[in-house]
């Protein structure tokens, strides 16, 4: 973005949110909308399954969902997914993690709607033998189950992991013996798949000023993903020789465009895409357009040449590293004090436009991840052009932290 495009934003975003009090978060809809379109686009004619995980409220889900290209929901915990189908978002809803919540397993068993709305990941026999320790197969619904077939790259014989560490079915062998095991097993139903490339889909190629790893990275990634193609071909196989699968999931945001090309993917995930978080600006194939932002007001002028913010400490999940840390990005010039950060109460700010600030102006930030500045805020701010024409609640300002 050039600095006149983000001058002009910040002067739409402070004129939009002149009458609230800080700290706020905001949505800008026409970039959201923009990065929904090229998400589709990039997606090749596969439908998109909005990560609600990365949206965490209910009437951007609502949005996205109505638009062409897109269909079903990724929550993360089946507590979330049951709200989710009894409010109306959804009817097609993945569970991405092996669930262990007990009230939720009862109560998913106990209601043929929720039942026949949500499938939950598995990738071993015990979480099949906790679900049936809650409620007994002859006793419950039939339970959806989706195969995580882990997608890290392993050189070396196996004596190398490249990537996060997820479920122990990790060949198409493996694969099959599982949905073996789920075919002999009264009270469930394996009627999906998920591959998740985490190396490639949620790990910047272009990292700034580290072009050495950078190159590191390209290199993993085309290895890994020549790799990951067959292996994940032989997996589906292997599971549709034995079940009628209804969706092979694969992707994230990084990676919509490869992962599409696959031919046993049928479907791909995205959702910090519509936000265009921080991380992502280390992306080369694709770059969202910045679309969420949180304004803090400036409190006090401590020094010449320094700022200093209400709050501002909304660390992103992950390593403890400088990526993970929100990013002052309007007005434009703006970088934390080496000797602090971004605080709990306060944040200290310097840099060319620190002086230009004065008590009751705003800065306005980016998360480093997308769905995560809603664990801040109670409702967000959706503004067209300079006017905010909706304000409505996150999961939190509903009454929920599932991920909490």
């Amino acid at each position: 973005m050039s600095p006149s495009d983000r001058e002009a934003l910040r002067t739409r975003l402070d004129r939009a949110t002149a009458h609230l009090d800080p700290p706020i978060g905001v949505v800008d809809l026409a970039a959201f909308d923009a990065n929904a379109d090229a998400l589709t686009a990039r997606a090749g004619g596969k439908p998109i399954r909005v990560a609600a995980k990365s949206v965490r409220c209910r009437t951007l889900l609502d949005r996205v969902l109505a638009r062409p290209g897109w269909a079903g929901v990724m929550a993360y915990t089946l507590p979330e997914a049951i709200w989710l189908v009894r409010s109306g978002v959804s009817d097609d809803v993945l569970v991405a993690y092996p669930t262990v919540s007990r009230p939720a397993i009862a109560e998913l068993g106990a209601d043929p709607k929720l039942a026949a709305a949500i499938s939950i990941m598995a990738d071993s026999p015990a979480q099949l033998d906790l679900m049936d320790a809650v409620a007994a197969p002859d006793q419950r619904e039939e339970i959806r189950l989706c195969l995580d077939l882990d997608a890290s790259w392993r050189p070396l014989g196996g004596r190398v992991h490249v990537g996060v560490r997820r479920s122990p079915v990790h060949s198409a062998t493996q694969a099959g013996r599982f949905a073996e095991h789920v075919a002999r097993r009264k009270g469930f139903r394996l009627v999906g798949l998920m591959a998740y490339e985490a190396q490639i889909a949620g790990l910047g190629d272009a990292p700034p000023r580290q072009a050495a790893r950078g190159a590191i990275i390209r290199a993993m990634q085309k290895r890994s993903g020549a790799e990951l193609l067959p292996r994940r071909v032989a997996a589906v196989s292997a599971v549709r020789a034995l079940t009628d699968l209804e969706y092979v999931n694969g992707g994230g945001t990084g990676s919509v465009a490869a992962t599409s090309q696959d031919p046993s993917v049928t479907e791909v995930t995205a959702g910090s895409g519509l936000y265009g978080p921080t991380l992502f600006d280390a992306y080369r194939a694709w770059q969202p357009e910045p679309a969420a932002f949180f304004g803090l007001p400036v409190v006090r002028r401590p020094a010449e040449g320094i700022a200093t913010v209400l709050g501002g400490g909304w660390v992103a999940s992950g390593p403890a590293e400088k990526s993970r840390l929100p990013r002052p990005w309007l007005p434009e010039g703006l970088s934390y004090i080496g000797t602090e950060g971004p605080g709990e109460v306060q944040t200290p700010l310097t840099g060319a436009a620190a002086d230009s600030l004065q008590p009751g102006d705003r800065v306005w930030f980016r998360h480093a991840k997308a769905g995560e500045l809603c664990e801040h805020v109670n409702e967000l701010h959706l503004v067209e052009g300079d006017a905010v024409t909706a304000t409505v609640p996150t999961y939190r300002g509903e009454g929920h932290a599932f991920l909490g």
